[in-house]
């Protein structure tokens, strides 16, 4: 007679959308719904905003401040609407990070018809072990793609440690909303709409209902901001946008 298998501790599961999973599968099922999204990875942000996550990124790009000295680290760049922005804005040489070789594929085709080659450099690389020196960069960057990391902590510690003194992180990504009105709609669109649009659009509901639940499971504004400060980051500041359907949050390494 054998012993039954120890049941798993909480430590060895994450949140995947609602569903819990082992953390060492959490990658891959990730990378899984970015290889079906990459191609219509735009689209898809369409769909989740309403395509207010152009305006949204607008307001990012400004608050990174675009200097001709400053270095960008462009975390989960996916398809380099933040790296495009920070270049156009007159920032220095700019690195488009994603984990995801078809994001990154996406990213590299973008820049090269829109003329952006030329101070963008690429990295397939984990936010979590990032292979870069220490205190490397000015500014670090990450746009929706915080929630779908496995170790948060790790990103942020990251983050932190590849900025030179007087850097900055800024985060933005989707949030807790802060007007009870919006939040029956919200939910509507999102679990009810959204998946079907995916469907209908993409062929891929599932992709679609996960990134809508990872969401709801991030961490809120006032959560988020705790976390960078036990990262060791200094004045964190957070801005809602749209009622905080998304949010910026900003920290200095001092």
């Amino acid at each position: 007679m054998t012993d039954n298998p120890p049941a798993s501790r909480a430590g060895d599961v994450i949140d995947f959308g609602f569903r819990q999973v082992p953390k060492d599968a959490k990658k891959p099922l990730v990378r899984a719904v970015f290889d079906s999204v990459a191609p219509r990875y735009d689209l898809m942000n369409d769909l989740m905003s309403l395509g207010i996550h152009r305006a949204w990124k607008r307001v990012f790009i400004t608050a990174l401040d675009p200097r001709p000295r400053r270095s960008l680290l462009d975390l989960a760049g996916g398809t380099g609407d933040i790296s495009f922005g920070w270049l156009a804005g007159g920032g220095g040489p700019a690195i488009l990070s994603d984990i995801n070789a078809a994001m990154l594929s996406v990213g590299r085709d973008r820049a090269l018809a829109r003329g952006f080659a030329a101070g963008l450099s690429f990295l397939a690389a984990d936010a979590e072990r990032l292979p870069l020196p220490d205190r490397s960069v000015d500014t670090v960057s990450m746009a929706f793609g915080l929630r779908n990391c496995t170790d948060k902590p790790a990103v942020l510690a990251e983050a932190r440690r590849v900025l030179k003194p007087g850097g900055r992180f800024l985060c933005l990504e989707f949030s807790r909303v802060q007007v009870a009105a919006l939040v029956p709609l919200y939910d509507a669109w999102s679990f009810q709409v959204l998946p079907r649009l995916g469907q209908a659009i993409a062929g891929d509901a599932d992709s679609y209902q996960y990134l809508a639940e990872s969401i709801r499971m991030f961490p809120d504004q006032e959560t988020l901001a705790a976390m960078m400060r036990d990262a060791g980051l200094s004045q964190v500041r957070v801005r809602n946008l749209s009622g905080g359907i998304a949010a910026i949050h900003s920290g200095w390494r001092l």
